[in-house]
């Protein structure tokens, strides 16, 4: 059973050989993996044997898909903008719309005219699409994509002061979320459509459910339909305490979850899968904030198979990920514990280690 084939048995609830994996590192955890492995650090998710192919058109390409070396270094996106590395990351230093007039920001214009540019990023994804589940991420795709112009601050006063300028701005994202959910369609031969945005925060969600149901919904739900009428399951990424709004989700149509960050107030992973595991499947679960970095290899073990027995119960529709990047202060010996418990050996990862130093050598 290739990688394709395991993920879509597990989404429909059919047997498999293995859980399927789709795990995401932090930078640090990747380049200490790779060096344990000899390979260059974006093959690491290929060695763990992450089944999910899947990158970024949106503009969580500028934030995570650009890459700079040293602090302080940024760039300014094709959305203005602008983003400073700090620490392993991305982060922002410039709200384009950021105490901007109203007439200034109705007159915004997203960037359409680099959406070639943005969709090429699918074009390594699309080379492994016979073997490997493919995916295309058009989040951010409505509030999290009008805080990053607006900043947080005027974003929620916005939403709360001036519901027709959020309404439209709010619909103005997801019109570029759709345009680019659509063009993606039509050009490549996708698994799922995964879209998201964080609407919610370690204890709560960032806002009362109903005004998310009133402004953010209506628009999500029509990114959510390109997938849906294309015949493609459409995965939602949120972190944080979103339990209000699981059912509006399920009625949208979205099919996968993620990440389940299970030390948020509603998000236990085997509750969720008890009540909503009929119409929903999950992707993550594994406690990233004390578990994995603090946890012996036991009871990572203990933990992670738990976790799996219980998200596969009646037939599957679960994918095995963190509820966040892996950590650097993670222990190699931790991961290798959640992998075993998924059916990936410590030798089986090695193995395939070589094998990725071997097609490497041969290329060059």
């Amino acid at each position: 059973m290739n990688a394709k084939a395991r993920v879509k048995a597990a989404l429909q609830r059919h047997p498999v050989d293995r859980v399927p994996v789709f795990m995401w590192f932090h930078p640090g955890t990747a380049r200490r993996l790779a060096d344990l492995l000899e390979i260059p650090p974006p093959y690491v998710g290929e060695a763990m044997g992450n089944d999910v192919r899947q990158t970024w058109v949106n503009n969580n390409y500028a934030m995570e898909g650009i890459v700079h070396e040293r602090d302080g270094d940024g760039h300014t996106d094709f959305w203005g903008i602008r983003w400073v590395k700090d620490g392993a990351f991305n982060q922002i230093a410039g709200f384009p719309l950021a105490g901007a007039s109203r007439d200034a920001i109705l007159q915004y214009v997203f960037p359409v005219d680099h959406l070639d540019e943005l969709l090429a990023q699918m074009d390594p994804v699309m080379a492994c699409s016979e073997e490997y589940y493919v995916g295309v991420d058009v989040s951010p795709c409505a509030f999290e994509m009008y805080w990053r112009l607006r900043g947080m601050e005027d974003g929620l006063l916005d939403l709360a002061a001036d519901h027709d300028l959020a309404n439209t701005m709010l619909g103005r994202c997801a019109d570029f979320a759709v345009t680019l959910s659509e063009a993606a369609c039509d050009r490549f031969a996708l698994d799922w459509l995964w879209t998201g945005d964080d609407v919610a925060g370690q204890q709560a969600m960032m806002m009362d459910p109903a005004m998310w149901r009133d402004l953010i919904r209506p628009h999500l739900q029509r990114v959510v339909d390109v997938g849906a009428a294309r015949g493609l399951p459409v995965a939602y990424h949120s972190c944080g305490a979103l339990r209000p709004i699981i059912p509006d989700l399920i009625e949208m149509g979205v099919g996968v979850l993620n990440p389940v960050q299970c030390n948020c107030p509603g998000m236990d992973p085997l509750e969720l899968k008890r009540e909503f595991g009929a119409e929903l499947a999950f992707m993550g679960g594994v406690d990233t904030q004390d578990l994995l970095p603090n946890g012996t290899p036991g009871q990572v073990r203990r933990a992670t198979a738990r976790l799996i027995e219980g998200m596969t119960a009646g037939g599957g529709g679960y994918i095995l990920a963190a509820s966040h990047t892996v950590p650097p202060e993670t222990p190699d010996d931790n991961i290798f514990a959640m992998y075993t418990e998924a059916g990936i050996s410590r030798e089986a990862i090695f193995d395939k280690a070589a094998e990725i130093r071997a097609s490497l050598k041969w290329a060059s």
